[in-house]
């Protein structure tokens, strides 16, 4: 599942640049780039928050991994 993490930390990153830009400087790139509400910067937006979702898994599995 190595190679999930890194997509999950891979889309979490693209958020929180994406989240960056708006807070900055109010500029959304996912609209720009897809469109506004567009079907296509919907899934981008899912894609991230299920990213963000799965990596709260890494609380635990990084506490184990410490355990001795």
């Amino acid at each position: 599942m190595k190679w999930m993490d890194y997509i999950a930390l891979t889309l979490a990153i693209v958020g929180a640049v994406v989240w960056g830009l708006i807070g900055l400087f109010q500029y959304n790139l996912v609209s720009f780039l897809f469109g506004e509400n567009s079907w296509l910067s919907r899934i981008i937006y899912d894609l991230v928050g299920l990213a963000g979702i799965y990596l709260i898994t890494m609380y635990g599995r990084v506490r184990s991994r410490n355990v001795i």
